[in-house]
């Protein structure tokens, strides 16, 4: 049976010690997501918070319409992996009959399953942001980033993981989510504000990786105003930002901040 826990006790032997010692490594395993009892993709990713995955999945895929579309979640632990079975909506299903792609995504990867060019979607609709988004300081993204180191208790064991977190207008957190694939952190933190029933856009997010353009599209789709990263963003997702109209931050450390988009 593959574990369910999030990090697993090796022995390591480290320079200069004279004794091999224990350390915490970052546990990866395959999770099938599979609606309606057909599978339709399987990530690599930290074996925690697998309903929130697979429902910010679909969501920021889209997959599914809507949180209502998802009608149930199930995590069934095997030999091989972990499945996540989602029960959708008869139209939820339909659509996904018609755009149905099996993929094998490896940590980080975003393109992995695309059959063609004409399945990119680097154009999500423009956003409306609400009026506290143009009075947000640097200031105050940067106080949430000085919080987020000691919210990361995966990351303090391992040094493996993303944090994808949710923060108030105010520069709190209020939510972080770990995973050794920073699309899957996301994905979990989006899925989790799902299931408690909560907006999107009363709030921003901030991450502990570079900014892809897979991240920026995931938070338009679900209407998230902006998305602040420790690190740098691409081309892509500096366009993809300023066409949909998301605020977007890259290289957030320490009293520094680089405002791209819009």
């Amino acid at each position: 049976m593959t574990p369910m826990e999030p990090t697993r006790e090796v022995s390591v032997q480290r320079v200069g010690a004279a004794q091999p010692q224990n350390d915490r490594i970052a546990a990866e395993v395959p999770v099938a997501l599979v609606f309606n009892g057909i599978s339709h993709a399987v990530m690599m990713a930290t074996p925690a918070d697998l309903e929130a995955f697979a429902l910010g999945f679909a969501l920021s895929e889209g997959l599914l319409a809507s949180r209502a579309e998802c009608r149930g979640i199930e995590v069934l632990q095997g030999a091989e992996g972990i499945e996540v079975q989602l029960e959708v909506a008869s139209a939820a299903a339909a659509r996904l009959k018609e755009q149905r792609r099996n993929l094998v995504g490896r940590t980080g990867c975003g393109l992995c399953g695309i059959d063609s060019l004409k399945q990119l979607d680097l154009a999500p609709a423009p956003l409306e942001p609400p009026a506290w988004v143009s009075r947000l300081s640097p200031a105050t993204v940067l106080r949430a980033f000085a919080q987020l180191p000691a919210l990361q208790p995966l990351n303090a064991l391992t040094g493996a993981h993303h944090a994808a977190a949710w923060v108030t207008p105010e520069g709190q957190i209020v939510r972080v989510m770990e995973d050794v694939g920073r699309h899957n952190a996301l994905d979990k933190l989006l899925g989790q504000r799902a299931l408690d029933k909560q907006p999107f856009d009363d709030g921003f997010i901030i991450m502990s990786s570079r900014a892809s353009y897979e991240l920026v599209c995931k938070c338009a789709r679900m209407g998230v105003p902006l998305l602040a990263t420790i690190s740098a963003p691409t081309t892509l997702a500096v366009d993809i930002a300023r066409r949909a109209g998301l605020q977007l931050y890259g290289f957030c450390r320490g009293d520094q901040a680089v405002r791209y988009a819009p």
